[in-house]
């Protein structure tokens, strides 16, 4: 089967906004944010977890999670025993499911961790997770997963996807039964990935459980900093980059023509986009430490990549959201319809993206600017946010330029 789900939003080459207005835009908004903050904003506002109205919400999270389990079983058949053309199976993955959760997570919270079927197991464990493991075993299965997804020669194949799901369910289910529930909010790539979405939902939950209505920018100021942690995210912003990249016309002809071969030069092409951002993101926090004369402010400031994460994916998926969507809803139902190609114009899409990639960048700012404020001594907390503003000046103009890649 050929891979039908091209990521990175499709129409890219005719989009009605010129690339000099978009840089103009973006540079724009971060000046004035950045200026306004240092000017205007002294003393840390956000109250993280401590902050938050109670509701009274209690969702039926057993059913919900016995419906995903049913959903998922479905789809494994469809993978399994389906039709070659036309199987919805891939299209329930990586778009409803990977792409879907973005939106899902961001108006609900962390909805994977409700429906998550792997809860369902018992939270017996046999010994706890072990600090220093952290974020890292989700950071490997999302880089797997996107390596699966960006570079595997069939990654559409109902085999790779399988696979895939196999090695997946195999490790969920070995480290639940080691390590409890615990492992599912540190190890599940999927529950990580939607629950730091999720802390820039309006509906989240505090660390002991209780449901809340909050302030955005509360949520993600109650990121709490994990080994790890730096490495996820960076996960997603590389994946998402080397995504839009490698849809670019020179990159195509080295994938196709090169030594290496696809699989090959492609993954050297992946890893090198996460390392870019994650030596990007080091240099320039510990410039910020050397200037405001604190240590250890890498993973103080993950948090501030989260809505730069969420900015990148909504971009470069929105339209294959609406449009592939609704063809994964036609053959997992085995509708007699057709997909509208055209059912969003370039001119929806441009502002989609460029607006998703300027908002996650200042809403980052922001972030950015209380904590600084909050950890960096008062004479230095502006000057030690420079090379944090350098950083997201850096992240913008790739993210606009990808746009325009293709």
């Amino acid at each position: 089967m050929t891979y039908l789900l091209a990521h990175g939003v499709g129409g890219r080459s005719d989009l009605p906004i010129p690339l000099f207005y978009a840089y103009a835009g973006a540079f724009a908004a971060l000046v004035v944010s950045f200026l306004a903050l240092g000017l205007l904003w002294a003393d840390s506002r956000f109250r993280g977890d401590r902050a938050g109205t109670v509701i009274a919400l209690r969702l039926p999270a057993r059913p919900a999670r016995v419906l995903t389990l049913l959903v998922a079983g479905y789809t494994l058949g469809l993978l399994a025993v389906g039709p070659e053309e036309g199987n919805a199976g891939p299209y329930l993955v990586y778009v409803l499911f990977w792409v879907g959760l973005v939106p899902a997570s961001l108006l609900f919270g962390p909805v994977w961790r409700g429906l998550n079927p792997f809860r369902l197991l018992p939270d017996r464990p046999r010994r706890p997770l072990p600090a220093r493991l952290g974020y890292r075993p989700a950071a490997a299965g999302l880089l797997a997963f996107t390596w699966m997804e960006l570079v595997a020669p069939e990654p559409a194949a109902p085999a790779t996807l399988l696979l895939f799901f196999a090695l997946y369910g195999a490790a969920q289910l070995a480290g639940t039964t080691v390590y409890g529930h615990a492992w599912l909010e540190r190890g599940d790539p999927f529950e990580v990935y939607s629950t730091l979405i999720g802390q820039l939902s309006p509906v989240g939950r505090r660390a002991d459980g209780t449901r809340v209505l909050r302030n955005p920018f509360d949520g993600l100021d109650a990121v709490v900093p994990a080994p790890g942690l730096v490495a996820t995210v960076c996960v997603l912003l590389g994946s998402t980059g080397y995504d839009g990249f490698s849809s670019a016309p020179a990159w195509v002809d080295a994938l196709q023509s090169g030594p290496l071969g696809r699989t090959g030069l492609g993954t050297i092409g992946l890893l090198t986009a996460v390392t870019g951002v994650a030596l990007l993101y080091a240099a320039c926090l510990g410039a910020a430490g050397l200037i405001g004369g604190t240590r250890g402010l890498a993973p103080r400031f993950a948090h501030s990549l989260v809505p730069i994460a969420v900015g990148y994916l909504v971009a470069h998926y929105f339209s294959l959201l609406v449009v592939e969507g609704r063809r994964a809803v036609i053959l997992a139902l085995g509708l007699d319809a057709r997909v509208d190609q055209n059912a969003v114009s370039p001119a929806t899409v441009a502002v989609v993206q460029v607006a998703a990639i300027v908002i996650g960048h200042v809403v980052g700012v922001v972030a950015a600017h209380d904590r600084s404020v909050r950890l960096l001594p008062p004479a230095r907390a502006v000057a030690g946010q420079l090379p944090l503003f350098v950083l997201m000046i850096c992240y913008t103009v790739g993210g606009l330029t990808l746009l325009f890649a293709a």
